[in-house]
């Protein structure tokens, strides 16, 4: 602006009062370009610049100065200052109007059209550069940082909540539990189930009540009342059970009440009765009311189990790579200094021997390391199930330690949720590693029967038992009983006959009869 000011100057013949405007006014444009952002110095020489525009514009009789006025204007906008750039519009227009009536220019036309023409576009430029600048700063905040402030806060939030409900309230199964009493006791039936989405196209038991174990439909892609309710968000009823195992020959009731959560399916609550027409419309409303409530709670304790189960996967993978590519690395690296020791030393009988110890340790540590490295990574696979996770660690772990492993495995195609399963996992991984490094066992006996929501898990060996002074194995146990707990399971420990230890972890009731 100043270089279009001295254009335009030089354009009409610039005379020696202009010039000396001139320079007054680069000087305190400099002035305010060396000065720190936000300084008093700054906010004085913007007004100093305003100033001398607006008695260069009044004495001189030359509008060319009025150029400049935007600037000091805007800039002040720009740095959030509003009060500073209305006050430097005020402050134009009273020396504009004092300098016209000294020098007796308020009658020209001219004059006061120059004057209100510039003092207007400096408003108009100020407002639409500070209504620009708002736009770009809201967008700027919009983009990468706001998820991570918004999950920060939901996170924060969550925490705040899980420490101030009991416990249960923030477990899936047990609030399934509850809502399949609730309803159970407000309406007859001969038995229920609570379900949950779980990813594939399938359902996971979170509950069940009723004289026997039920095969009840956990597939999404049949023609069933399960599907219907789940895919429409609307209760259905029916004459036909919602369990393959019952026979279809019986008179029965079924009601499929779906549970969704704003827009969201999280589950479904089925309840049967061994009569015909037992839920007709006004009973059928009586359960849809506990549904919103129930849905809310559900989904809250879902969506905390995901969350821990992603950040105890997360720091598993983390482990495990901190692991492999820092410790286990350098002991391979000791492992190969040793070998090349022994190579150099043919003479010196004792020296060698010792170094083959030596090598023996290395070997057997960086071995433990792999086989812990296999534990962090293992996870239950989103198609395979509980069992085969199961049964591949245990062929792992007893190929490399030398064991005969034993499988005995007996899983639905219904599946347990996903974090009770990773728990299941972890407990069978602790009861096999204790076999392998402290019982001394050449025999594993696995044995999984998975029939959701009822699990059992038991690893059995032929090993010298658990000592009373071995610190180490009681550790692993205590692990082993939180995991159980937090699951509402039962850890039993038993000795086996004639030698042994047999750990058994049991979710749930007996399985049906086959």
């Amino acid at each position: 602006m100043l270089a279009l000011v001295a254009a335009l100057l030089l354009i009409h013949g610039a005379r020696t009062a202009e010039l000396l405007w001139f320079a007054l006014l680069l000087a305190a444009a400099l002035v305010v370009t060396v000065s720190p952002p936000g300084h008093r110095v700054a906010q004085l020489g913007r007004a100093a610049e305003v100033l001398i525009v607006a008695l260069a514009a009044s004495t001189t009789d030359s509008a060319d100065f009025l150029v400049f006025l935007p600037v000091p204007v805007i800039g002040a906008m720009l740095a959030g200052w509003p009060r500073f750039a209305a006050g430097y519009l005020a402050l134009a227009a009273v020396v504009l109007a004092a300098g016209g009536a000294v020098e007796g220019n308020l009658d020209d036309r001219g004059y006061l059209g120059a004057c209100l023409q510039w003092l207007v576009l400096a408003g108009t430029a100020a407002f639409q550069a500070g209504l620009l600048q708002r736009v770009l700063l809201a967008r700027r905040t919009d983009e990468t940082p706001q998820p991570y402030v918004e999950a920060t806060r939901l996170l924060t939030q969550l925490r705040s909540v899980a420490r101030q409900l009991p416990g249960a309230t923030l477990d899936p199964g047990g609030l399934a539990e509850h809502l399949l009493d609730e309803v159970r006791a407000m309406v007859p039936s001969s038995r229920g189930a609570v379900l949950s989405g779980s990813g594939g196209g399938r359902l996971v038991v979170l509950a069940q009540a009723g004289v026997e174990r039920l095969d009840w439909e956990t597939a999404l892609d049949t023609e069933s009342s399960v599907a219907d309710a789940w895919a429409t968000q609307q209760p259905v009823v029916s004459s036909r059970s919602q369990a393959r195992s019952v026979p279809p020959s019986r008179d029965i009731s079924s009601m499929v009440v779906p549970l969704v959560a704003g827009v969201r399916t999280v589950g479904l609550i089925i309840l049967e009765s061994d009569s015909a027409g037992a839920y007709p419309p006004p009973v059928l409303a009586r359960v849809t009311g506990l549904t919103g409530a129930a849905a809310l709670r559900l989904e809250a304790a879902l969506l905390f189990d995901e969350v821990r189960s992603l950040a105890t996967t997360e720091e598993r993978q983390r482990l495990a790579r901190e692991i492999h590519d820092g410790v286990a690395q350098e002991l391979v690296m000791v492992g190969y200094g040793i070998d090349n020791a022994v190579a150099a030393l043919p003479d010196a009988t004792a020296a060698k021997e010792e170094l083959r110890i030596l090598r023996a340790e290395v070997t057997r540590v960086i071995t433990e390391l792999r086989l812990s490295l296999f534990e962090l990574r293992s996870e239950v696979d989103r198609y395979g199930g509980l069992t085969a996770a199961i049964a591949d660690y245990a062929r792992t772990v007893g190929a490399s330690a030398g064991l005969r492993v034993h499988l005995s495995l007996d899983e639905t195609t219904a599946r347990l949720p996903a974090a009770v399963e990773a728990e299941l996992l972890r407990i069978a991984q602790e009861a096999i590693t204790n076999a392998r490094k402290h019982a001394g066992a050449e025999n594993l006996w696995v044995t999984c029967a998975v029939d959701p929501p009822f699990a059992q898990v038991e690893i059995s060996d032929d090993g010298s038992g658990i000592g009373e002074n071995r610190p180490d194995g009681r550790y692993g146990l205590a692990i082993m009983a939180e995991r159980a707990e937090r699951i509402r399971g039962r850890l039993e420990i038993t000795p086996r006959v004639p030698n042994g230890t047999t750990v058994a972890v049991v979710l749930g009731t007996a399985p049906r009869a086959r």
